[in-house]
């Protein structure tokens, strides 16, 4: 059997800026395959490649696949749907594959815009794709699918039937991702010149953010064995020359044994890499001691989900810190030599010029070395978007990307939102650029964040950072066009009686439920106890100066 993957071609200017990263669902879902006997794999990486329609759809003809895969999240889902187009274009025999978490939860509209996918898999997807490859290879997909958990289709009648939720991978040490199915030129990580990898780690997470869904799409957060992950690096960095990775999870740090089980794996092999995360403040402040022992282990960057500017956006998107939290945690990853990076979410209903400069005031007070302004971008399947409610009229979803503003706030333009966005960072930039990069005295990170600046340069110069080609200067007059699909932006009645005008966007939110391993709390975690002895040196002498 010929299994085609196929990674939708969808470009924002946001995370892309710093490179290419690997698609993480290819190496994992393959992998899985191949393990089940089904070596005949080839994966088209349409978003590095930056491939039309037309060429994917000529790739699909020659490769004469029997099953075609493609994923997606919610800015790429039209044309994760393309490919399922194109697919029974070229053939209607094909069997068409979508995977991800936009149409987990949003998959009656999927399967009503896009009938030519016979099957959405549902949530984590290693051991379903498995299941569903089986069956179509039996040539009883058909009679069997009703009885396959986690997948929707369209059934016999014509109607859209999901299948109950297939239960989590409880032991993610059983993961067999393949590395190989990757061009590996292609993903190049601008700031280091390096290969680039994004494996996982852990899966899911234990808080319950309101503008977040991954914890509901993981359904229960599990990590795996440091050695076995660490195996993983090894592999990357001997056989495929990976010179930096980006842990894909959402909070690594949560589980303080493994994380720093993790760190000393990684001192004990020395291997020659260096790595980033995402993580919360509190597991900053928590692990202040132990910052330069995660820095000799190769942690030289870290994204902290500050989020906000108020007091007020932190309670109501259940952050769970403080102002004053955030701009402590800062402190300690730049004293330790760890690049700091800070989240900012802006557009929401009450946001006006002012506020958005008490942002920019506070970022510049605070002073981590880089900042990240994200548009705030209201999932579908998100409690902050049920909020919301009839606030939220436009449906395109290729714009649901973090750099356009999809909420228009009660006193200013969404144009306007965006305008501000761009000045603060224009600002913050210029200033970095011209009295802090060049001066930073720590070697690595000197480096580092001049490699950062010139991605940022790149993609300025090319109007890709922040999809910037959008803003134009007319008669000395900034006019910003938002793009939006006008078919796609629903009227005040639509919205205000979607379950009975429009049901087929609304989201499924019974994904999972207990039975099949849902747990939206962490009560259920006691990461309390600590071994000590699983730390050799914390000496601070002992800090990577690469």
């Amino acid at each position: 059997m010929k299994i085609l993957m196929v990674q939708p071609n969808y470009h924002s200017g946001g995370a892309e800026i710093a490179g290419n990263w690997t698609p993480s669902w290819v190496a994992y879902i393959g992998g899985a395959l191949k393990q089940a006997g089904y070596t005949q794999i080839r994966f088209v990486d349409a978003m590095a490649d930056d491939l039309p329609d037309e060429t994917i759809e000529e790739i699909i003809r020659k490769n004469e696949p029997d099953v075609v895969m493609t994923t997606n999240i919610t800015p790429s889902i039209f044309k994760a749907q393309d490919i399922m187009k194109a697919a029974k274009k070229v053939n209607p025999r094909i069997r068409t594959i979508m995977g991800g978490i936009h149409s987990t939860f949003m998959y009656p509209q999927v399967l009503s815009e896009a009938p030519e996918t016979d099957y959405v898999i549902r949530g984590e997807g290693e051991e379903i794709a498995v299941n569903l490859i089986k069956a179509i290879d039996a040539g009883t997909d058909l009679q069997d699918r009703e009885n396959i958990t986690g997948i929707a289709y369209i059934n016999e009648e014509g109607k859209v039937h999901a299948t109950p939720a297939h239960p989590v991978i409880e032991d993610l040490d059983t993961l067999t991702p393949d590395w190989s199915l990757y061009e590996w030129d292609k993903y190049i990580y601008t700031p280091l010149n390096c290969r680039l990898a994004v494996p996982n780690f852990a899966r899911g997470c234990p808080f319950t953010c309101t503008f977040c869904s991954q914890w509901q799409f993981w359904r229960r957060y599990r990590a795996r064995s440091p050695k076995h992950f660490v195996d993983e690096i090894e592999i990357l960095v001997k056989k495929y020359n990976v010179g930096f990775f980006i842990l894909a999870d959402e909070e690594p740090t949560i589980n303080k044994q493994k994380f720093v089980s993790l760190c000393q794996e990684l001192i004990d092999r020395k291997l020659d890499i260096t790595w980033g995360i995402n993580t919360r403040v509190t597991d900053i402040m928590r692990d202040a001691d132990l910052l330069p022992f995660y820095r000799k282990a190769g942690l030289v960057h870290v994204s902290l989900g500050t989020e906000a500017a108020s007091q007020m956006n932190l309670n109501r998107f259940r952050k769970e810190t403080t102002i004053d939290e955030n701009k402590y945690a800062i402190k300690l990853l730049q004293k330790n030599g760890i690049v700091a990076e800070a989240q900012f979410v802006m557009g929401l209903e009450h946001e006006t010029p002012e506020t958005i400069e008490e942002t920019y005031q506070l970022c510049k007070d605070w002073d981590p070395d880089m900042a990240n302004w994200t548009i705030y971008t209201p999932w579908p399947f998100s409690d902050l978007f049920k909020e919301l409610g009839d606030r939220v009229e436009v449906r395109d979803y290729s714009r649901y990307n973090f750099v356009s503003p999809i909420i228009k706030p009660d006193n200013m333009e969404r144009e306007d939102v965006l305008k501000g966005v761009l000045k603060s960072y224009g600002r913050f930039y210029a200033r970095k650029t011209f009295f802090s990069y060049p001066w930073i005295k720590d070697p690595y990170v000197r480096k580092y964040m001049l490699g950062c600046l010139k991605a940022f340069a790149q993609t300025t110069l090319t109007k890709r950072f922040y999809d910037i080609d959008r803003v134009k200067t007319k008669n000395r007059k900034i006019e910003v066009d938002l793009g939006f699909d006008k078919s796609r932006i629903l009227t005040q009645d639509e919205v205000k009686n979607l379950k009975e005008l429009r049901p087929e966007m609304v989201a499924d939110m019974s994904f999972g439920l207990k039975e099949a391993g849902y747990q939206r709390e962490h009560d259920e975690h006691d990461w309390d106890e600590f071994d000590e002895s699983t730390i050799k040196d914390r000496n601070s002498s002992t800090v990577r100066n690469c």
